[in-house]
């Protein structure tokens, strides 16, 4: 079988910092490419290289055979080569078709034809299955079909090789699910997928062959089918990763939050939240599972002070914080992990210690009569970035230069530093590699111990299962079930995420 990609001998320095060193890719055209390794092993700089975002130091590229120079993004596309990045790119306020052929509009008269755009996303969409409607505003849209947007910009532009960084990060299970179908259709069309993830499953499902990166070297390059996910840990992190139920004593701890008869609208004035009413009890995890768009993201924004309440009450620790700001939120002992960090959780231009600062910049000993306590600053920074493994080259490292896992880590070492009492942590392990995985559970499960109430979002059941106390499930904007954490299983919660009422014994 021909070669779509080969890279030969690529490496890559940042100053002293060697992010790819003499790796060798070969990638067969028509077959599925995973690439995995932890935070920081050199997987999104490789593909960088590969997509003309950065120029290797030493090595060649070749696609289909010939050797090339991607001096831009431009060369790469022109080459055949598209990507879709773990971020995505699209301006919310114009259509999907407009999305999808901005920079490369089709006009005519001198003037965009927008009738000729939203026909060719349409025969786009239908001939790789990517369901779509090209008019509807991008803003309106779940993140799953903004990926599939994402996809069809790299196939209006020709793409032959769609390089996929981190594609299930924001996805649920199903919208997952339908991406595979997907990516098996483009290669049964004689396409090709180099496709990051941190999710050893999705790999095993999906891929037809394996690279594994470790500190910027290839470790190994093998068919998946020869491969268990205990082989591919052991050559990630070089030592075995356990993501069994977490042991812990009984929830003896009075309420913390209480949330009675919640209601909130969501963008387009509908209800979004119906009668939510739950508790945390201190040293006790709350989880909640369900499908994205059915309340969580609402529910977690009420209770930051991110959108407000039409109805019902949120007390937090006697307190009545419903529909007060976000700062006046946080100062009543709530530590938010939002579930976009890029977009709530860093300022992706500010250093790793400014975003540490964040929130206590007018509270001593961070600061002193409003001037920052600099010496303090940095020793806090250097001590969490020890602690949380934060892979950084200083504290004033800009957060923008981090990796996806890395930027979570810095969010969480902030949050899980302060005194709150409650913490609201949404999706904290999305996008994060398997060791970082496995530390960040060990320190929810610490500040479990630790006394607070902690109330814990993720669309991974296996997550959920593995650290709550309870589990509540939503569909709708309601709250269909409270399922205890220790011996529930994956379809007793599938079926209420998908509205189903009749629930097995074990529900009950």
């Amino acid at each position: 079988m021909s070669l779509a990609i080969e890279l030969k001998s690529i490496t890559k320095r940042f100053g002293s910092f060697v992010a790819n060193e003499d790796v060798s890719l070969a990638v067969e055209r028509g077959r599925i490419h995973a690439i995995i390794g932890e935070n920081g092993a050199g997987k999104t700089t490789l593909m960088n290289v590969l997509f003309g975002l950065l120029q290797p130091d030493e090595g060649e590229i070749f696609i289909d055979g010939e050797k090339k120079v991607l001096p831009n993004p431009a060369a790469a596309i022109a080459a055949g080569i598209g990507m879709v990045h773990q971020h995505f790119k699209l301006v919310p306020s114009l259509t999907v078709a407009e999305n999808v052929f901005l920079g490369m509009e089709i006009r005519k008269g001198g003037l965009i034809d927008h009738k000729a755009q939203i026909a060719r996303t349409a025969e786009l969409s239908q001939k790789f299955g990517l369901r779509v409607d090209p008019g509807e505003r991008v803003g309106l849209l779940s993140v799953g079909i903004e990926q599939r947007i994402e996809i069809l910009k790299v196939l209006a532009r020709g793409a032959r090789t769609i390089i996929l960084d981190e594609p299930t990060a924001v996805l649920t299970p199903q919208e997952s699910r339908e991406l595979f179908q997907t990516l098996r259709g483009f290669v049964a069309q004689g396409m090709t997928v180099l496709f990051i993830s941190h999710h050893l499953e999705e790999v095993m499902e999906v891929s037809d062959t394996v690279t594994v990166l470790r500190h910027g070297k290839e470790v190994a390059t093998r068919p998946t089918a020869e491969l268990t996910k205990a082989d591919l840990v052991q050559m990630m992190v070089g030592r075995a990763v356990s993501f069994d139920r977490r042991p812990r004593g009984p929830v003896t701890g009075k309420p913390v939050l209480e949330v009675s008869d919640l209601w909130a609208r969501d963008e387009r004035g509908l209800q979004a939240l119906k009668g939510v009413s739950f508790q945390v009890r201190a040293g006790e995890i709350v989880g909640i599972a369900g499908v994205a768009g059915n309340g969580q993201t609402e529910l977690a924004e009420v209770l930051s002070g991110l959108r407000p309440a039409s109805h019902g009450t949120i007390m937090l620790a006697g307190q009545a914080i419903q529909n007060r700001s976000a700062r006046a939120i946080r100062h009543a002992g709530v530590a938010h992990v939002p579930g976009d960090r890029l977009v709530r959780g860093v300022d992706r231009g500010a250093s790793v210690a400014q975003n540490i600062l964040m929130g206590r910049q007018d509270q001593s000993p961070w600061s002193r009569f409003g001037v920052i306590d600099r010496t303090y600053l940095n020793e806090q920074t250097k001590r969490l970035i020890s602690r949380f493994d934060i892979r950084t080259r200083s504290p004033e490292t800009p957060v923008k230069s981090l990796s996806g896992g890395n930027i979570q880590k810095v969010v969480l070492a902030r949050e899980f530093s302060g005194d709150a009492g409650f913490l609201l942590v949404d999706q904290p392990t999305r996008g994060v590699d398997i060791g970082a995985t496995e530390a960040i559970h060990s320190e929810i499960m610490r500040q479990r111990e630790a006394g607070k109430a902690i109330l814990l979002i993720s669309v991974q059941l296996d997550e959920l299962i593995a650290l709550a106390d309870r589990i509540l499930v939503m569909f709708a904007g309601r709250i269909m079930g409270d399922l205890p954490g220790e011996g529930v299983s994956e379809e007793a919660i599938g079926l209420l995420m998908a509205g189903v009422e009749s629930a097995p014994a074990e529900v009950a």
